[in-house]
């Protein structure tokens, strides 16, 4: 058996764990590692942005809801003592908008009107990044792989430090990209000797061979190779490997998606789309040089980014997630792993293909699992059947007839009861989902799940029976 391979998967199982949407509460958390250990992760790579308990100059960066430093070390020492390896990623290029929004450090953006990449040009802004990686190193201790980000760095050679940079002869993007990507690298290997920096490798992808390789990257740090499609292109994958090892790459990781890549606003998780990306990363893994490949991270994205929505929350994914650990643990996935997943979450039918159903597993945080799916199958769908296909509503009752008060008691009549009916009966199912969400997520982020996919609905209703 190969080092880095067993049964056909990759050796290494990190399970992301993306903290910038609906961080849940340390008790919840607590709960979950020793499932991600019994499901076959053996690390975590936990991307706080600004739940992390930046202090000093950069407090400003902590978001209310933050964890506490207690809370983060209590993480650490429950994942120590589950026998996970924790990896920690801050942002040091691209997406640092959790930093670059305060007046405080906006003076550090690329391009002054947007808050997406740092400036490359500014001493302070190696100075800023090594402080956040040096506050989160000193929370986290016996660390091998520190990931530094560097994905979309979204107008990059757009600033007008960087368009004076590009005139003069022979300097472009890429090598203004690569050589912040070194001076962050450097500074994580001189300040910190035993720790190899990652970085995602799509900025790294379309750069040719003799600039990466003269860059001096290729030794500092090791790619994340990222793609989420269930149609993953093997082949493609195999070169990109193979191009990486010639210029000067050790080892390589892949990433690979259990939610939050299908859809921007998604409620519910497809496993059989993220199912299917497994499998194909375990093609990719079966036809490259099993010393290449470090390990794969399992990414379980919360927002596309700072300022977008949430998509599905983690309690829900754990099914998708449990599913694809397994296909990654066992190197393939069959009915008798189908039935181990369903017994190790106390679930009865595992659906990959469907939705779920609402059956009710005994896993931490099910509960909310099953009323979202409630939600998100029948509550718009309720609301809009009675509001916009009953014909007593659309003939008798409509925003017109209300405005004006213009309305025959006989249509209250037939469509009032249905109203109440169904508004008390979506009203109970929200209390509970609201109780179940506010023992894993804090206030704000129930919050925000309840206005973005509850709220329309319901004051529709409430608005009709007024």
């Amino acid at each position: 058996m190969e080092a880095s391979m067993e049964a056909g998967g990759p050796r290494r199982r990190l399970v992301h764990l993306d903290l910038k949407g609906a961080p849940p509460r340390a008790s919840y958390l607590a709960e979950v590692l020793p499932l991600l250990r019994g499901l076959g992760a053996t690390g975590l790579l936990l991307e706080y942005e600004d739940t992390f308990p930046y202090a000093g100059p950069l407090e400003p960066l902590r978001a209310p809801h933050a964890y506490s430093p207690g809370e983060v070390r209590a993480v650490l020492s429950q994942a120590r003592a589950q026998g996970l390896e924790v990896v920690p990623l801050v942002q040091a290029f691209g997406h640092m908008e959790f930093v670059l929004k305060h007046k405080e450090f906006a003076h550090l953006r690329e391009v002054k009107m947007f808050p997406n990449a740092l400036n490359p040009h500014k001493e302070e802004s190696r100075a800023l990044v090594k402080a956040m990686i040096d506050q989160v190193m000193a929370l986290h201790e016996d660390v091998k792989w520190f990931h530094i980000g560097c994905d979309e760095v979204y107008y990059l050679g757009e600033g007008e430090e960087s368009k004076q940079w590009l005139q003069q002869q022979d300097n472009t993007p890429e090598k203004l990209c690569l050589s912040h990507i070194k001076a962050v690298a450097s500074c994580v290997a001189s300040s910190y000797p035993g720790v190899t920096p990652i970085v995602w490798d799509d900025m790294l992808r379309g750069i040719s061979e003799e600039t990466l390789a003269e860059s001096g990257v290729p030794q500092l740090v090791q790619p994340m190779i990222w793609d989420y499609a269930a149609d993953l292109d093997v082949e493609g994958k195999v070169r990109l490997i193979e191009k990486y090892r010639r210029c000067g790459f050790s080892k390589v990781w892949f990433a690979s998606a259990f939610k939050g890549a299908t859809g921007v606003n998604q409620s519910l998780t497809l496993i059989g789309h993220h199912l299917k990306n497994h499998l194909q990363w375990l093609k990719v893994a079966s036809n490259s040089p099993a010393d290449v490949l470090e390990g794969i991270a399992l990414t379980g994205w919360q927002r596309y980014d700072h300022f977008s929505v949430l998509c599905e929350l983690l309690p829900v994914a754990i099914p998708s997630l449990a599913v694809c650990l397994q296909a990654l643990e066992n190197g393939g996935y069959s009915e008798r792993i189908k039935e181990n997943v369903e017994k190790l979450l106390g679930m009865s039918n595992l659906e990959t293909e469907t939705f779920m159903s609402t059956s009710l597993g005994t896993f931490p945080g099910s509960n909310i699992l099953t009323l979202v799916t409630q939600v998100s199958f029948y509550l718009k769908s309720s609301v809009d059947e009675l509001l916009e296909r009953n014909r007593y509503v659309t003939g008798w009752f409509s925003p017109y007839h209300r405005k004006r008060k213009i309305i025959h008691p006989i249509i209250m009549h037939h469509f009032q009861p249905d109203a109440v009916s169904l508004l008390s009966k979506w009203n109970a199912v929200v209390q509970d989902l609201q109780a179940a969400m506010e023992q894993v997520f804090h206030k704000c982020t129930v919050e925000e799940w309840m206005e973005e996919n509850v709220h329309p609905s319901l004051q529709k209703l409430q608005q009709s029976l007024k």
